[in-house]
């Protein structure tokens, strides 16, 4: 699984990308986890608000996300897969 969590550079992004990399560990999930803050892939995504999370290139969620909802997250797409 490759999550990236996209920002650029705001405490906010940062603040997601730790909440990430908690969430990943805590749940035992083999990911690989990117921070993308090059502008030009950000507005590939075609997001408007950041920090935004995409799961193997699917945008998941975007703003500002609790640990809680990030786990819960990680739970569905690994079932899924």
């Amino acid at each position: 699984m490759e999550i990236k969590v996209l920002g650029t550079g705001c405490p906010s992004c940062k603040t997601l990308f730790t909440t990430v990399q908690n969430a990943v560990a805590q749940l035992g999930i083999e990911a690989t986890v990117v921070k993308e803050e090059d502008l030009m892939k950000i507005m590939s995504y075609n997001v408007l608000s950041l920090p935004a999370l995409v799961i193997d290139e699917e945008v998941v969620a975007k703003g500002n996300i609790p640990t809680d909802k990030v786990k819960e997250i990680l739970t569905l797409k690994t079932k899924r897969q």
